[in-house]
């Protein structure tokens, strides 16, 4: 019998490993109330804040001396994940010295980005003007989500019985 349950707790302890995915960045310095647009309408008050966003990749630019991503922001879940079911709270371009790859950091990928804001980069949309806040991440704090991951923000689980009569 201790055998059994030993393998239940292996079981259980490999599934609760299964679930934890994410960058799991910790928060006590960010400033979680703070959003682009309103980084923008506030740019010289709020350069140097640290900042945790993320949102979907609109595209890679490589330079000489690293990588800028333009991102559109969502809100985060509580897996630090975009939840690109809610509403976007404007773009941000995340500027690093490393080099990305832009196959890898390609459009529609969702990404999670802790960081300094540096200030703001005027830029376009199409045809329209466009103001940018710069972050800066800090080392190792670029998350790139796995492709698939699917729409959700959280697990989902349900329990079903079912019953087949034959004829």
């Amino acid at each position: 019998m201790p055998r059994v349950w030993s393998m239940v707790v292996v079981l259980i302890a490999v599934a609760a490993a299964g679930c934890a995915t994410g960058p799991r960045f910790d928060t006590k310095e960010f400033d979680k109330r703070l959003t682009p647009a309103e980084a923008v309408k506030n740019s010289q008050g709020v350069a140097g804040t640290r900042v945790l966003w993320g949102g979907m990749i609109i595209n890679t630019n490589n330079l000489d001396k690293g990588s800028e991503v333009e991102v559109l922001a969502y809100p985060l879940a509580p897996s630090q994940r975009p939840d690109i079911d809610k509403a976007p709270l404007g773009r941000f371009i995340a500027r690093t010295s490393e080099y990305l790859e832009s196959v890898d950091f390609a459009q529609g990928r969702l990404i999670t980005v802790a960081g300094l804001l540096a200030g703001t980069r005027e830029g376009k949309i199409g045809e329209t003007h466009y103001v940018y806040p710069v972050v800066e991440p800090e080392a190792g704090h670029i998350y790139l989500w796995p492709v698939g991951s699917g729409r959700r923000t959280e697990p989902q689980f349900s329990i079903g019985v079912g019953v087949l009569f034959g004829r």
